[in-house]
């Protein structure tokens, strides 16, 4: 019989409360959630006297926009994570090839944990403590923190806003409930800085950065008839401009502004791959698109990798967006 995510967690909770040291990871390029759960949950365990390592993969760093979050210099690089932890969770990760080479890791666990919210997760663990419904991973860690009966700190509550925040969009997404705004209070007692959070979060960057966004903005298709906008990031824009991969993580979020499109689209040159962000703000399941294109995400944020053109991504996610929509008006006919 398959558990409810309570019993999951409930389980998992039993797992974490008899290991000698937990072994903690999300997934390559890790963006707000990824970092502020993870964090989280190592702030927790040194508060409640359990031994962690933390880590995600190579390469070993993160975006500007997310240095200032308390435990980063607690983490290990991926050279130095156990190769077979006794117990290993996992946050906000998908898939095992997420975790990329901290996969080996994973797969040789004595009890791998999975913690997400995304419902295009492979289920890939041991115990699978996956809700679709929760806003951010960054929730399901306080949830397990209460199973736990571990109280919060100020670090602890810092990264978890910090999850809850960006994966909300700043509490504007479709996935902003009654229960984001209960966590964000509580959480927001421990005198956060949010201003200053917010600004690095959201709206802080170098001269360089918006010089390259003015290029990616200039070189982006529009096609009004199927409501879809897009636009690239090559290396040699990264380059010119001296801006890393992890700083244009949010220009997605611009691109989605565009009045007349409903699905926005940006691809990312990364080494000889594209990493390609997908939004909706329409009945248009981005994540199923994702997921069809070997990746994954939520129903209104998703996303892929893959080694064709952007003349190629473009193509096959307006066809799939049409197809989607016809799919959809054959439904109410």
């Amino acid at each position: 019989m398959t558990m409810n995510v309570d019993e999951q967690l409930e389980q998992a909770a039993a797992v974490i409360s008899d290991a000698d040291e937990i072994a903690l990871a999300c997934h390559l390029t890790p963006d707000g959630d990824a970092l502020g759960s993870l964090l989280a949950m190592l702030h927790l365990c040194r508060a409640n006297q359990q031994g962690a390592v933390a880590s995600w993969p190579e390469p070993f760093n993160v975006a500007p926009h997310y240095r200032f979050l308390p435990g980063l210099d607690l983490a290990v690089p991926p050279a130095s994570f156990p190769e077979e932890p006794d117990v290993m969770l996992t946050f906000d990760c998908g898939s095992m090839a997420r975790l990329a080479e901290l996969g080996d890791s994973a797969k040789r666990a004595g009890t791998l944990i999975v913690l997400d919210h995304h419902a295009t997760n492979d289920c890939y663990g041991a115990i699978n403590v996956v809700d679709p419904e929760a806003a951010a991973t960054a929730v399901m860690v306080y949830r397990l923190a209460k199973v736990l009966g571990w109280r919060l700190d100020r670090d602890a509550a810092l990264c978890l806003y910090t999850g809850l925040v960006t994966d909300t969009g700043r509490f504007q997404y479709q996935n902003t409930t009654p229960e984001v705004f209960d966590l964000a209070s509580e959480l927001a007692r421990f005198d956060l800085p949010i201003a200053e959070m917010t600004r690095e979060l959201f709206e802080k960057h170098r001269f360089v950065y918006l010089r390259l966004v003015g290029e990616a903005l200039a070189r982006a298709e529009l096609d009004e008839r199927l409501g879809f906008v897009g636009t690239f990031i090559t290396q040699d824009d990264l380059d010119r401009h001296g801006v890393s991969y992890e700083e244009v993580e949010g220009l997605i979020d611009l691109v989605r502004r565009t009045a007349e499109a409903e699905v926005s689209c940006v691809a990312k040159e990364a080494g000889d791959e594209r990493r390609v962000s997908l939004r909706s703000i329409s009945e248009v399941d981005v994540a199923t698109i994702a997921e069809a294109m070997g990746g994954g995400g939520h129903r209104f944020a998703a996303g892929f990798t893959t080694t064709k053109s952007v003349a190629e991504i473009f193509g096959e996610v307006k066809d799939a967006v049409a197809a989607q929509r016809a799919a959809t008006i054959a439904a109410r006919s």
